[in-house]
């Protein structure tokens, strides 16, 4: 959940603006956030900056204007966020290296790239820190995993989870498990998605309207999300509740697990995890 104490950032550069950036710089922009130096934000379109140049202590320009605006936008930050597209890392992160500040945080948000990719390319004085957000943060209810570089200090970790815990829930982990988090919370809500479009298409199949479906399903994953977070009790004992001995609902059950369902969990996560590695590796 966002935190609800105040929270006080320093100054912030955003290297791409897609809708991840955007999700976060929506979460820095809360009353309860102070960012001291401002925000900055760049874009390789002028009209997706533009789009950012509105908003209150946002400074959006972008490269197709302005070929040193990335350069300019990290001068002073401490904290710089690198959102672009994997493939653009190195390059990027060659032509800013040598703007830093030498006591920036470069926070990653690009899949696949590796602390070492990141530490080979930037001054020694520079921390990274790398991490994998989801697509909840659009909402305020993220969960992020982080992982601290071998140059990254205790605070310098502190200062990428207060980042993220601006758009939700942040868990650290080694960075040798950042490729896993992703496969479970980060490809997490297509899976919530699939598992809704599924239900749905039964639904129909039984003789109710798209809309009536759509409301029935989506109502139920919604309470049942918000029964779990409100209880003491976990997914397991409120499942327990739900299924009646003899019942409708342990019929239903007893198909799922004859499907081998947490089988096919392992099987799906663990292709994401092998794409993500070959994704690191560049392939």
């Amino acid at each position: 959940m966002p935190a609800e104490t105040p929270v006080r950032l320093p100054a912030i550069a955003f290297l791409g603006a897609g809708s991840m950036a955007r999700a976060i710089i929506a979460g820095l922009l809360r009353p309860d956030v102070e960012v001291d130096g401002g925000i900055r934000a760049t874009n390789r379109s002028a009209e997706r900056a533009a789009e950012l140049a509105g908003l209150p202590g946002v400074t959006s320009s972008s490269t197709e204007q302005d070929a040193s605006a990335n350069r300019s936008a990290v001068a002073g930050a401490k904290l710089v966020v690198v959102a672009v597209k994997p493939v653009m890392v190195p390059d990027l992160l060659r032509e800013i290296a040598d703007a830093l500040e030498p006591d920036a945080i470069v926070v990653s948000v690009a899949a696949g790239v590796t602390v070492a990719t990141f530490e080979e390319l930037l001054p020694e004085s520079v921390s990274v820190i790398r991490s994998m957000p989801n697509t909840p943060a659009l909402v305020g209810r993220a969960v992020t995993g982080v992982a601290a570089g071998t140059r990254s200090s205790a605070a310098d970790l502190a200062l990428a989870v207060a980042l993220f815990e601006t758009v939700g829930e942040v868990l650290v982990v080694p960075e040798a498990q950042i490729d896993a988090l992703s496969t479970i919370s980060g490809s997490g809500p297509a899976y919530v998605f699939y598992l809704i479009e599924q239900l749905t298409a039964s639904a129909v199949d039984k003789g109710f309207t798209p809309e009536q479906a759509a409301r029935m399903v989506q109502g139920t994953f919604r309470g049942a999300s918000e029964l779990l977070a409100a209880s003491d009790a976990d997914p397991i004992e409120l499942r327990r509740r739900v299924t009646s001995p003899r019942g409708t609902t342990e019929r239903a059950v007893a198909v799922l697990e004859e499907g081998r369902l947490k089988e096919l969990f392992d099987r799906a996560t663990d292709a994401a995890l092998a794409r993500a590695r070959e994704l690191a590796a560049g392939a």
